[in-house]
């Protein structure tokens, strides 16, 4: 470990603790950074007929989507991703789920960018069947996590033609220790908050029976699930169907902890729309992942990434996230969601 970062794993003992480093021997922790980002319509130039956008995200359409852009926005992308939790852990994040990507070929090119390729991310990922051609992945650091298995899992609604993005179930060793990973972008909004709520209802009740089947086989398991959900912490389709709560005084036995809840309620989002702040990407934990002893990782914080290169900086959406589109007009910018991560701690022996 180097001396470096070392220096964090005393830091964060400090802020754990809060005691002083005279008054008592320090301690040292591991610190891990696991997040999510929605990287809005992350789409090659290549137009694939079989895919809804990909048209859209060409150099003859309205957009005029080239090389330039791309690269651009693969960039941007990566500066991002550089800077997410390093104030915490300098490695960034360990493990970071991915949404709005177009396949397997965007995210091997956005690892390969100088700002984060000496993390050396490596990808797991399966096509989704959703209309609009994006799917959900994962990225990990080989340092921290070592995939044991993954699987994807779909999303069918009887008497429907519905197609939307798999769930991506990830389960492997972090440090030394098992831990799932269920990696989500739930149904939209589109056509209202109210008639789409039962698509995202019927996509908390899958992740619910994901969550149930790895308790099944170990009542310990320590699970996260993440995601841009399409709906807040205290939507029917969280609370109640995904079992997902905000308080720790709230949870029965295999209900998920929240950390999100507090965000959202103190009026903290991840995207904006109409004036109203929404925190639709979260990261939810099983209850394995809580308590006070720290021999094995716990969750220590949540947060939301909303650093203010990210935001516009002027006009109607002053704050709002800086995104790479408006319409047809490029703005250049980032992404339409600010990332969403926790922090893991585990004392070193």
């Amino acid at each position: 470990m180097t001396n470096r970062f070392i220096r964090f794993q005393l830091l964060i003992f400090g802020i754990l603790l809060g005691i002083s480093a005279q008054s008592q021997p320090k301690k040292a922790y591991h610190v891990v950074c696991i997040g999510f980002y929605n990287l809005e319509n992350l789409f090659d130039t290549v137009n694939n007929t079989e895919l809804y956008l990909s048209e859209e995200f060409t150099p003859e359409s309205e957009k005029h989507w080239n090389s330039k852009r791309y690269h651009e926005k693969l960039n941007h992308m990566a500066e991002v991703i550089a800077q997410i939790g390093t104030d915490i852990t300098p490695d960034g994040p360990a493990l970071l789920g991915v949404s709005e990507i177009e396949n397997r070929g965007v995210l091997e090119d956005l690892v390969k960018e100088p700002s984060i390729s000496d993390r050396n991310y490596q990808i797991v990922h399966y096509d989704s069947p959703d209309r609009r051609g994006v799917d959900v992945g994962l990225l990990y650091q080989p340092n921290y996590f070592e995939v044991i298995n993954s699987a994807s899992h779909r999303l069918v609604m009887e008497d429907t033609n519905f197609r939307t993005r798999d769930q991506l179930v990830v389960s492997g060793l972090l440090n030394g220790e098992n831990i799932h990973v269920i990696v989500n972008h739930w149904p939209s909004r589109s056509g209202g908050e109210k008639r789409s709520r039962p698509k995202r209802n019927a996509a908390g009740e899958l992740s619910r029976f994901i969550v149930d089947s790895l308790l099944q086989l170990d009542p310990n398991a320590k699970i996260l699930v993440m995601g841009d959900l399409n709906d807040d912490p205290v939507n029917p389709s969280v609370e109640d169907f995904l079992r997902a709560k905000g308080k720790t005084d709230d949870l029965k036995p295999g209900d998920m902890f929240n950390p999100m809840y507090e965000l959202y309620k103190n009026g903290i989002g991840s995207l904006a729309y109409r004036d109203t702040w929404n925190l639709f990407d979260q990261v939810i934990i099983s209850q394995s992942l809580l308590g006070d002893d720290k021999s094995s990782f716990k969750f220590y914080k949540a947060f939301v990434f909303n650093k203010n290169f990210l935001k516009q900086k002027e006009g109607a959406f002053e704050g709002y996230p800086n995104r790479t589109f408006v319409g047809d007009r490029y703005l250049g910018g980032y992404s339409d969601h600010f990332p969403v991560y926790v922090i893991l701690v585990r004392e070193v022996k």
